[in-house]
């Protein structure tokens, strides 16, 4: 069978119209955000022959499986997909994202990808304006806060072994530092921050959590004092990792005061803005995260609070000279004198070498809607947040752990444990709603992340009726 290529617009035009028709044929098999099936059932829905000995009709193929993937996916469009940082993707920057594929860029080296390696330096300056950062800041376009946290605390440890011990921790690695180098975090940062310990040879014992408030934020009381038994113990506080934005409750660490006492100690300040980022765009929200603009560094996820299609993280530091750990000079991709010629490479900006050219559905995305349209969908988000946590709160039923943040609000039904499990469980097996689930103070909470702009409190109203129907039903099946 002959697969034409991307270059071949025609034929691309017509296996992209052949997709489309799947996807809305498959989406018509789904009556809610799921399907109504458990994960044995839908695994025995896979078609056959996925790996033939001859292959099929190209259109007829991608029309079938894109009608496949449609019917049994999780729909982050749905009203009632509310579980998870998920954001719906906007249409524009989806039909953006297809002129990412089909043109195939590498961003590891200029030759691969000219244009785009001028627009993600345009890009990243104007982001990195929205954060605060002076002119001279730098970054990358990355798959999500996990490689930007790993990228950020990567640059610490370099830093400080370099400061501290003045070796190379890249080439001399990090056994001269003798297991003296400490990351400090909230007991509510992402776990990345501990993945990324572990990756970096530090050891996940490296990373020291802080308890949180009242209000979910890192203790600065404690994180104060930590700071100075560190300094008495002689091990080196290499860096702070602040929250803006906590995945459950959307709390933000005291950025100013965090910075205060990184620069006291000498330690990089690292701010995990994957989730609370999007703030930037609001003029309403944008002061809750005052301060992010002294950090050494920050992550951003334009896939949660900025309607990407996945992947769209980014990560940004205040100064293109705390890169220089990154630096790579390979001669195959960037040789000195053709950089030296004016050929730039992003090689060393990225631990990646080979990345597509997601910048491209950011910038597009930025331009179609400008600073007012992206503001109106964060507000919009944030206004439905309130008005479910209002109404959880005077729900008989519902309880309410914490007033809302952000986009979450984060909640339980009025029972033990093992209903609110099965709760969600039920909600997900009917195909009725994805309602997030998480800890808090030792018992199961449930949690909506309401990240669908165009959602209506109607449908808010409908969600919480689903809820507290399936819960009922639940308890009285159980009584």
């Amino acid at each position: 069978m002959t697969a034409p290529l991307a270059g071949d617009l025609s034929a691309l035009s017509k296996l992209i119209e052949a997709t489309l028709a799947g996807l809305a044929e498959g989406s018509t098999q789904r009556s809610g955000p799921v399907p109504a099936l458990h994960p044995n059932a839908l695994n025995r829905t896979v078609p056959t022959q996925l790996f033939p000995e001859n292959g099929a009709d190209p259109a007829e193929t991608v029309r079938e499986l894109s009608s496949w993937l449609a019917a049994g996916a999780a729909d982050p469009a749905h009203p009632s997909c509310a579980g998870h940082l998920h954001c719906p993707p906007l249409a524009i920057a989806v039909a953006a994202d297809v002129a990412a594929s089909a043109l195939n860029q590498s961003l590891d080296s200029w030759d691969q990808a000219p244009s785009a390696t001028t627009l993600e330096t345009h890009v990243l300056a104007e982001l990195a304006a929205l954060v605060g950062f002076e002119p001279n800041a730098a970054g990358v376009i990355t798959s999500g806060g996990t490689e930007s946290n790993l990228t950020g605390l990567l640059l610490a440890r370099d830093s400080a072994i370099a400061t501290h011990l003045g070796a190379k921790a890249s080439s001399s690695g990090v056994a001269l530092a003798h297991g003296r180098l400490r990351i400090i975090c909230s007991e509510a940062a992402h776990f990345s921050v501990q993945r990324a310990a572990a990756l970096l040879g530090l050891g996940e014992n490296a990373v020291l959590t802080v308890p949180v408030d009242a209000d979910h934020r890192m203790d600065l009381a404690r994180v104060a004092e930590l700071l100075a038994e560190l300094n008495t113990q002689q091990l080196i506080p290499a860096a702070i990792v602040a929250t803006a934005g906590t995945t459950d409750f959307g709390a933000i660490d005291p950025l100013a005061e965090l910075a205060d006492l990184a620069e006291r100690y000498g330690s990089w300040l690292h701010v995990d803005a994957a989730y609370g980022g999007g703030a930037l765009f609001s003029p309403l929200l944008a002061p809750t995260l005052a301060g992010i603009e002294r950090a050494h560094s920050v992550s951003l996820d334009l896939h949660k609070v900025g309607w990407q299609p996945i992947a769209a993280g980014i990560f940004l530091a205040r100064d293109a000279e705390l890169l220089s750990a990154l630096e790579r000079t390979v001669a195959y991709l960037n040789p000195i004198d053709d950089e030296e010629a004016g050929y730039p490479s992003l090689l060393g900006r990225s631990i990646r070498t080979t990345r597509r050219a997601d910048v491209f559905k950011i910038a597009v995305t930025l331009r179609a809607l400008g600073r007012t349209g992206l503001a109106s969908l964060v507000e919009s988000c944030h206004g439905l947040v309130q008005y479910a946590a209002t109404h959880i709160s005077a729900h008989e039923q519902l309880e309410l752990a914490a007033p809302a943040s952000l986009a979450s609000v984060v909640f339980r039904y009025r029972g033990n444990d093992e209903l609110n499990g099965a709760l969600r469980r039920h909600l997900l097996e009917t195909g009725a709603a994805v309602i997030g689930r998480t800890a808090f103070n030792n018992q199961v909470w449930l949690k909506l992340t309401l990240l669908n702009p165009y959602a209506t409190t109607d449908d808010i109203d409908g969600l919480i009726k689903a809820i507290c129907t399936a819960g009922l039903e639940l308890s009285r099946a159980r009584a």
